[in-house]
């Protein structure tokens, strides 16, 4: 469809859109019933004029009143929630969503040498030593070891909330790496994420052959949910970073990677909420002896399902809009 032939279709209902978007008596709600169902047909107008590369002066009318459909609808109703409970909601996800390709990337570099690394040292397990030293295996092995009834990191329960800083200062001091390292071309980023993949992947599969999985799975798959997603999507924000300056487009490299740190920043935002969350649960939940190992799968599955859901499916027509408006 061209665009003459698009703006005559849709003149109408975007006069419609902005004769009640613009009417100043607070008391007139006529329209107001419909205008969700609305809202969401214009979010799809503006997505196709900008797919279909229509004129500027028509994405810019079109993207004024998505944004300001947007206030209409959430910004008032949800002002006294704060910012960053806006954030948490909408705005961490639509950051995600909007970067896609950089999360399958991400997530195939980190995930691939996993599996391929856990796979190779079950079949042969002196491969863990090409990647953990010696002594570091041991300290691995007494960790998780059934007969010493304990789990994780050797300490007393008065201890956790020491673990707790502990695991916030390692989880973060990686995921860091993993975006920093992207302003080098995103190579950085690639490296950090496949050898965390190998190192995690070395030692999932050591601890499978020695039959420690009943130690080993119930404590990693608690907080596993949160850390290595959070992981990932560190490595995506980084490699963000890394393709903008490898692609600037029209922009020079210093734009170009100003723009992208937009999404890349909002990225890291809601990665670090995710690492507390995850270092919470490592501290408090995971380690614990008392809990049953069939109540630590069920939680388990259910916070896995749970992030996926939240990151990639959750008030998809929300954070939509929300991500329209913000742009």
């Amino acid at each position: 469809m061209k665009q003459l032939e698009f703006e005559d279709l849709y003149s109408e209902f975007w006069f419609d859109i902005e004769t009640l978007l613009n009417n100043k008596n607070k008391d007139t709600h006529e329209g107001l019933a419909e205008f969700p169902q609305n809202f969401r047909r214009l979010c799809q107008h503006l997505a196709i004029a900008k797919s279909r590369r229509y004129s500027a002066s028509l994405v810019t009318r079109l993207n004024r009143l998505v944004q300001q459909g947007y206030e209409k609808l959430y910004t008032e109703s949800s002002r006294h929630k704060g910012g960053i409970l806006e954030f948490i909601i909408y705005g961490f996800p639509a950051a995600l969503r909007s970067n896609k390709g950089f999360l399958w990337a991400a997530a195939a570099v980190f995930v691939l040498p996993f599996v391929l690394m856990m796979i190779a040292v079950m079949l042969n397990d002196q491969l863990i030593y090409s990647i953990m030293g010696s002594g570091d295996v041991r300290n691995m092995e007494s960790m998780y070891d059934p007969s010493l009834r304990k789990l994780g990191r050797e300490r007393q329960s008065d201890s956790d909330i020491m673990m707790f800083g502990f695991y916030i200062y390692n989880n973060i001091g990686i995921a860091f790496k993993c975006f920093a390292t992207g302003l080098f071309a995103g190579v950085g980023s690639l490296f950090v994420l496949a050898f965390n993949g190998l190192a995690i992947g070395a030692v999932s599969g050591h601890l499978t052959a020695l039959g420690f999985t009943e130690t080993f799975y119930p404590f990693v798959i608690g907080h596993g949910s949160f850390e290595l997603t959070a992981i990932v999507f560190s490595g995506a924000a980084g490699l963000k970073l890394g393709f903008s300056l490898l692609a600037p487009g029209e922009n020079t490299r210093l734009k170009a990677l100003q723009l992208s740190a937009k999404d890349a920043v909002k990225i890291m935002y809601g990665v670090f909420i995710m690492l507390l969350i995850a270092a919470f649960i490592e501290a408090f939940w995971s380690s614990s002896s008392t809990l049953p190992n069939a109540v630590k799968y069920s939680a388990g599955t259910a916070l896995w399902v749970l992030v996926i859901y939240y990151c990639f499916f959750f008030a998809r027509q929300r954070v939509t809009a929300y991500q329209h408006a913000t742009q």
